[in-house]
């Protein structure tokens, strides 16, 4: 499991398509695999899950994105999982990490 998470100051909408968009761009096997979208009070949250196929690790890998904003203010939770091909202990989570960097790769392309 990769994780990465940050705070940023930019239009929710804006933000998550920009995110949304350079995932799938930049992974050739990328997927948008489910989401869910929910506001309470003026908060907004996101939440993607994708799924792209780890050619290195031979395998699959999810990243869990988690976007919760209000007004200008905005959070961002980044998880991946997957890709180890061993029973009892994680091993190769280097798709997990590649997969992260895409994702890391946007929101600094974004600031």
């Amino acid at each position: 499991m990769a994780k990465y998470e940050t705070n940023l100051h930019a239009k929710f909408d804006h933000f998550l398509n920009h995110l949304h968009q350079n995932i799938l761009k930049n992974s050739v096997s990328a997927t948008l695999e489910d989401q869910s979208d929910y506001e309470l009070d003026n908060v907004q949250i996101a939440v993607r899950v994708y799924e792209r196929y780890s050619m290195l690790g031979n395998n699959r890998v999810s990243m869990n994105v988690t976007l919760i904003g209000k007004e200008d203010h905005l959070y961002v939770s980044i998880i991946t999982s997957g890709g180890s091909q061993a029973v009892f202990f994680k091993v190769n989570t280097i798709g997990e990490h590649d997969f992260l960097k895409t994702a890391i790769q946007a929101i600094n392309s974004y600031q």
